[in-house]
Formats: C-alpha cells, sequence, structure tokens
C-alpha cells in the first residue's frame, strides 16, 4: 500500500501537478535556461538534488526542531537559509566535477536559491504533513524528487522546442519570449489533460 502510495504522489508531481506548469512556480529559470539543452539538462539534474535534499532537510528541521520549540512561524525563513546552504554545497560540487556545466550555467545556479519552486516544494511539504497527519518524511522525500523530476521534464521539454523555433519562420513580432511564453501556455494546456488520468 505504501508503494502504492508513493508512486501516486511521484506520477501526480510529475505530471498532473507539475510545479512549473500547474502551479507556474520556477518560471525565471524555466525561461532562463531552456535556451540549450545542455544547459537545461545540468539545471535540471541540480533542482533534483537540491529539491529531494531539501525536502528531507526541511522536514527535519520543521518536526525536530521548530515544531518543539513552537517556532513554526520561522519555517519560512529556515526553509530559505536551508535551501541556499545546499545550493552553495551543489555549486562547489559541479565546479570541481564540470567547470564547463558550471560556466554555461552562469547566473542561474544561484538562482536555485531563489527559486521558488524549490521553497514551494519545501512548504507543501509541511503542509501536506502537518496538516494531514499522514504525510511522512519518505512522503515528503518521493514528492520533492517528483517535483524535480517535474521541473527538469518540462525544462528539457521547452528547450528542445526552443531549439527547433530557433530555425522555424517564426513571425519578427513573435520571435524569442512572445513565442516562448505562447508555447508555455500550451504545455501547460497539455499537461491540463493528465490531470483526469487515473494512476489506480
Amino acid at each position: 500500500m505504501e508503494i502504492k502510495i508513493l508512486f501516486t504522489i511521484l506520477i501526480s508531481t510529475i505530471f498532473i501537478n507539475n510545479y512549473v506548469l500547474s502551479r507556474i512556480l520556477g518560471i525565471c529559470p524555466y525561461l532562463g535556461v531552456s535556451k540549450k539543452l545542455d544547459s537545461a539538462i545540468g539545471m535540471g539534474l541540480a533542482v533534483i538534488f537540491v529539491m529531494t535534499i531539501a525536502s528531507f532537510f526541511t522536514f527535519i528541521i520543521y518536526k525536530f526542531v521548530l515544531i518543539p520549540f513552537k517556532i513554526e512561524y520561522l519555517s519560512t525563513i529556515t526553509f530559505i537559509i536551508v535551501i541556499a546552504a545546499l545550493v552553495q554545497f551543489v555549486e562547489m560540487i559541479i565546479e570541481k566535477i564540470s567547470p564547463a556545466l558550471y560556466q554555461a550555467l552562469g547566473i542561474f545556479l544561484p538562482l536555485i536559491t531563489t527559486n521558488c519552486t524549490v521553497l514551494g516544494v519545501a512548504v507543501l511539504n509541511i503542509e501536506s504533513g502537518f496538516i494531514t497527519q499522514e504525510f511522512g518524511l519518505l512522503n515528503s522525500i518521493v514528492q520533492g524528487f517528483g517535483g524535480g523530476v517535474g521541473f527538469t521534464l518540462a525544462l528539457i521539454l521547452m528547450a528542445g522546442i526552443r531549439e527547433r523555433l530557433e530555425i522555424a519562420m517564426v513571425p519578427e513580432n513573435l520571435k524569442g519570449l512572445p513565442i516562448t511564453f505562447i508555447t508555455a501556455g500550451l504545455m501547460a494546456m497539455a499537461f491540463l489533460g493528465f490531470s483526469g488520468m487515473k494512476i489506480f
């Protein structure tokens, strides 16, 4: 039964409740990094890692630090500090392992710190977990991982489309950001089709 619930959470966060296309979170990196497929894949992997680890740490901190000391009102600022520390860690790793990817990501890697998708996952995990009382640590981690995969999927799809749009005959007034917004809207409508899907 637990595996069924985890699978439902995973599919739901990737397709049905996609943070970019359904909840409109993380639009800045979504539009900024989706110009090249390589950068999109690198950014997506970094976001998956940060979201998954952030989901773990924020849940633990909320449950074992903020609740016992009755300082739940500090959750947002605490989550931002945790996410910022994790992004610094990821930034150092990418710089050591792949300097080319580090250069390609440029300013967008530090932007994960202020990426509302990462903070959104942490906040939604807490709301799901401590309002319903049924959402445990493992569910929180799976939701974080699924949110990251959903973000990466949307980013890679947009990068592939934008690379094709570079050579397509697009009217002059629509070139660049306008056609990107139209494409994002069409993608959101396409993902809306998953909302009627019955997983089990």
